[in-house]
């Protein structure tokens, strides 16, 4: 695998693609007000963290997550391939890992389906950008 053939641009679009996943993923409109209660969230718990260190480094993250992404993906410009991966990496990997820990440690089928979902809906935009754009 040849990493000095990944498109950083590329990269840094894919992690902000996260965020626009996430934010409407986790706004009141889709999944915001059943994760918050299925977490065990309030507004007022939300604002006791500090959001510049959450969003920081889950920003951080997410470039190491496209970074990674971006390296499986080394080669000519595929759409098809970028979706493909992406959502098997999502529901093979990040989803079905997930799982295993939710199972262990008996949080919610709802919770698990509104996160795991979003780590796959991620992963297939991120494989979409990164597929397309080398």
């Amino acid at each position: 695998m040849d990493i000095s053939n990944v498109n950083l641009a590329a990269v840094v679009v894919a992690a902000l693609a996260s965020f626009l996943v996430g934010g409407l993923w986790y706004s009141k409109a889709l999944f915001g007000n059943v994760w918050m209660r299925e977490s065990g969230l309030t507004e007022e718990k939300i604002k006791q963290r500090s959001m510049l260190m959450i969003f920081s480094t889950t920003f951080l993250l997410a470039l190491v997550i496209a970074f990674n992404l971006a390296a499986f993906l080394a080669g000519p410009p595929n759409l098809l391939r970028g979706l493909t991966t992406g959502g098997l990496v999502g529901l093979g990997w990040v989803a079905a890992s997930m799982g295993i820990t939710y199972l262990f440690e008996m949080r919610s089928a709802n919770l698990f389906f509104i996160n795991a979902g979003y780590h796959v809906v991620t992963f297939i935009v991120m494989g979409a950008i990164l597929g397309i754009w080398k």
